[in-house]
């Protein structure tokens, strides 16, 4: 009797394991119908969002306002009147100055992937009338992380707002931070995107930084920091070295909210925490303040 008790199988395993069976092909049924490219799971509240609903609200979770990444294009379309950009220095390219085995591929990759040549998209746009010097940093192309060819690009939009008077955007959102693969040359950005920065400075420009998800290592203490006004979307991930590292480094554990956007308002790290919808109006009062003396507009007085 006890091994009838103890020893066999329960009569209800085979239940069991026949209606998760059933539920796994139904969920695998239900995704047969449902298109990847038409839903997204949000990684907070867990909800399936379709990717039209998602688009109308800017890419922000509707349930929980989780904020979801934009690709530059994206960012663009958001910040830029309609059909008013006009992107410069699109044919730079990465080379592989110091041979690290498979970069070229790597860069192939993630051209494919994003359709982009490298890591920012820079030109003269228009902002509710104003035109502008902008940048703006794809994190999906090996994280947004600062190559030569990266910096480059950065310095000469840095050098058009100097050049022609304009005010300077750059949207950094690079988890990356200094590309290793170019090794030096890559660090040496830091220095020339902050030295060209200090140009425009001098002559009193203007300059926006607005810091998005996630915006760390040689971008983060570099350019993105140095604005003129630093704006940041909520829930932005910004830092040097990431929380883990230094937790690790210091053994000791790390204030909540550490290294947010909000963390970093409360401490004065940058100036206001902005919604993504409101973003657009910001930036146009920004340089509406800072342009009473001169009125200038679309290049005209």
């Amino acid at each position: 009797m006890l091994k009838d008790l103890f020893g066999g199988k329960s009569k209800y395993v085979t239940v069991e394991r026949k209606r998760r069976s059933e539920e796994k092909e139904k969920e695998a049924d239900d995704k047969k119908e449902m298109p990847d490219d038409l839903w997204t799971k949000c990684k907070s509240c867990k909800q399936i969002i379709f990717n039209k609903k998602l688009a109308e609200s800017l890419k922000v979770c509707p349930e929980c306002g989780t904020y979801f990444r934009l690709t530059a294009t994206e960012r663009l379309s958001l910040l830029v009147d309609d059909d008013k950009f006009e992107e410069y220095d699109a044919d730079l390219q990465a080379k592989n100055p110091l041979d690290f085995p498979d970069y070229e591929q790597k860069i192939d990759k993630y051209q494919d992937k994003t359709g982009l040549r490298e890591a920012v998209i820079t030109g003269i746009g228009e902002i509710n009338g104003w035109q502008v010097s902008l940048a703006v940093i794809d994190s999906r192309f090996l994280m947004g992380s600062m190559n030569s060819v990266v910096g480059e690009k950065i310095t000469r939009a840095i050098e058009r707002a100097l050049k022609r008077d304009l005010p300077l955007v750059i949207v950094s959102g690079g988890g990356g931070g200094a590309r290793m693969y170019e090794g030096m040359l890559s660090l040496m950005q830091m220095a020339k995107t902050s030295a060209a920065l200090k140009r425009l400075d001098q002559v009193g420009g203007l300059f926006i930084s607005v810091l998005t998800d996630p915006t760390y290592g040689g971008i983060s203490a570099s350019f993105a920091s140095l604005g003129d006004i630093n704006l940041a979307e909520p829930q932005a991930k910004i830092g040097f070295a990431g929380p883990r590292v230094i937790k690790q480094t210091i053994n000791r554990d790390l204030p909540d909210g550490f290294q947010t956007s909000e963390f970093l308002l409360e401490h004065g790290m940058i100036d206001k925490v902005v919604e993504r919808a409101d973003l657009k109006n910001l930036i146009t009062r920004i340089i509406d303040i800072h342009n009473l003396r001169g009125e200038k507009k679309n290049g005209t007085e």
